[in-house]
C-alpha cells in the first residue's frame, strides 16, 4: 500500500516540476535565450513526455535556434499525442513554408485551417498566423487548380458540356472547394439514377422547341399578369393546411409572395387557365411529362415577388426532373442547385434535379416569372415508368387518399 501511495503522489509532483521548467523556458525565450529554453524543455519532457504544450514550446525553441528539421520532429511528437492539435498543425505548416516547401506547406495549412477555432477566439498573433495560412492555402489551391487543368486541358476540349461541367465539379471537390450534394427526395427515391444538379441540355432535344416558343408564352403571360393579385388565378405556391409542421416554409405558407398560375396541378388540368393561354398549354402538352394520377403532371407560371427568397429545400421524388423556362427576369435574381449557382436568362431553359438541395431569390424591385413543369427522368425505361406509376397510385389507393388539394409544392 505504501509503495502505491508513493507512486500516486509522484505524478503530481512530476507534473509540477515540468510546469515549473516550462515556465522558466518561456521566460528564457522572452529574454532571447532559446538555447537555455531548449535545455529546460528537454529536461521537462524527460519528466512529463506526454504534455503537448512542452513539445510545442520545444519546437519553438528549436525554430529559434535555426533547426527547423528538429522543430518538425518535436511537432511530430506533439501530433503523435494529439493528432488534431490546431497549434501543432499550424506551426508545422509554417515551418514547411519557411523551409521553402511551398506545396507541402499549402496542403498542411489546409489541414490546420480545417480545425481552426472561430476567429473571435484567437489572440492577435494567432489571428495573424491564421490569416497568412488562408492566404498561402488559397495560393496553393490556385496553383494546384492550374496544374490539374493543364493535365486535362486537351481531353476537356473533346468533352460534351455536361462532361466538362462534371469534371470541373470533380476538381472542385478534390480541392475541397465544393461539398458533395446528394438526392434527398422527401418521399420517393428510385435507386440508380444519376444525381446531377443541372442536366446536359443536349440530352433533351425538345428544349429547342420549348425555347422557340418563348415569345408566344411571354405574350400570353403578359395578358394574364393583369390578374396577378387575384388569389383565384395566382394561388400561393406553398399552401400547407393547419396542423402540419412548416419548418422553413412558415414565412411563405399561404403567401402571395410566391404564387402559381397552374396549367396542371397534381395531374389535373386547370381548364380556365389553359383556355386563357392555349398556345402555352399546347406547348406543355408536347413535353414528356409524367402521367401519374393524383400527382403529375405539374405545370405553371411560377411568380416570385420582389425581395423574396425561396429557402433551401428538396423535392418529393427523383423519378422526375424539373424544367425552367425563364420569362420575366429582372436583375438581382438567382438560383442554386447543390454547388452550382446560375442566373436565369429569358428564353434559355434548363433541366435540374429538384431532389438535390436548391433555393431561389429575387432581390430586385420587380416580379420574376418562369414557366415550370416536370418531366420523367430520362434514365427510366418505359416499363419502369409504368411500374413507378402503379406503386405511387397504389399507395394512395391502399391508404384511401384522395388527390391532394391545396397542399404545398408542385406534385411529385
Amino acid at each position: 500500500m505504501g509503495e502505491k501511495a508513493e507512486a500516486g503522489t509522484a505524478k503530481p509532483e512530476a507534473d509540477d516540476q515540468a510546469r515549473s521548467l516550462n515556465t522558466a523556458a518561456v521566460r528564457a525565450m522572452a529574454a532571447g535565450q532559446p538555447a537555455r529554453a531548449h535545455a529546460l524543455l528537454e529536461e521537462a519532457l524527460s519528466i512529463a513526455p506526454n504534455q503537448v504544450p512542452l513539445w510545442l514550446n520545444l519546437a519553438g525553441a528549436r525554430r529559434a535556434l535555426g533547426d527547423p528539421a528538429a522543430a518538425l520532429a518535436a511537432l511530430d511528437s506533439a501530433l503523435g499525442i494529439d493528432p488534431r492539435n490546431f497549434m501543432a498543425l499550424l506551426m508545422r505548416a509554417s515551418l514547411l513554408d519557411g523551409m521553402g516547401e511551398a506545396r507541402q506547406a499549402g496542403a498542411a495549412y489546409g489541414t490546420a485551417l480545417s480545425l481552426a477555432p472561430p476567429d473571435g477566439a484567437l489572440d492577435a498573433p494567432t489571428a495573424r498566423a491564421v490569416a497568412r495560412a488562408r492566404e498561402r492555402h488559397s495560393q496553393y489551391l490556385a496553383d494546384l487548380d492550374a496544374f490539374l487543368k493543364g493535365e486535362i486541358d486537351g481531353d476537356l476540349s473533346r468533352c460534351r458540356s455536361g462532361e466538362a461541367r462534371r469534371m470541373a465539379r470533380f476538381v472542385d471537390g478534390a480541392l475541397g472547394r465544393a461539398k458533395p450534394y446528394h438526392q434527398q427526395p422527401a418521399q420517393f427515391f428510385y435507386p440508380g439514377l444519376p444525381a446531377l444538379e443541372f442536366h446536359d441540355p443536349e440530352d433533351f432535344p425538345w428544349l429547342m422547341d420549348l425555347e422557340a416558343g418563348t415569345d408566344v408564352v411571354r405574350a400570353e403571360l403578359a395578358a394574364v399578369l393583369t390578374d396577378e393579385d387575384d388569389p383565384e388565378r395566382f394561388v400561393p405556391y406553398i399552401a400547407y393546411p393547419d396542423g402540419l409542421p412548416l419548418d422553413q416554409w412558415s414565412e411563405l405558407n399561404h403567401s402571395p409572395r410566391w404564387s402559381a398560375f397552374h396549367f396542371m396541378h397534381y395531374g389535373r388540368p386547370h381548364r380556365e387557365n389553359r383556355e386563357r393561354c392555349p398556345r402555352t398549354a399546347a406547348l406543355l402538352d408536347a413535353m414528356p411529362q409524367p402521367q401519374v394520377p393524383g400527382k403529375s403532371p405539374a405545370a405553371m407560371f411560377s411568380v416570385l415577388k420582389p425581395r423574396t427568397r425561396i429557402p433551401a429545400h428538396t423535392g418529393v421524388s427523383n423519378t422526375r426532373l424539373v424544367v425552367h423556362l425563364p420569362l420575366v427576369v429582372p436583375a438581382g435574381c438567382g438560383f442554386r442547385v447543390g454547388n452550382e449557382t446560375r442566373e436565369w436568362q429569358v428564353g434559355k431553359a434548363w433541366v435540374f434535379d429538384d431532389t438535390i438541395e436548391h433555393e431561389a431569390w429575387n432581390d430586385s424591385d420587380q416580379t420574376r416569372v418562369i414557366l415550370l413543369f416536370d418531366i420523367w427522368h430520362p434514365h427510366l425505361s418505359v416499363a419502369e415508368r409504368e411500374m413507378i406509376t402503379r406503386v405511387m397510385t397504389g399507395i394512395d389507393r391502399f391508404n384511401g387518399d384522395a388527390a391532394p388539394a391545396g397542399t404545398a409544392g408542385s406534385g411529385l
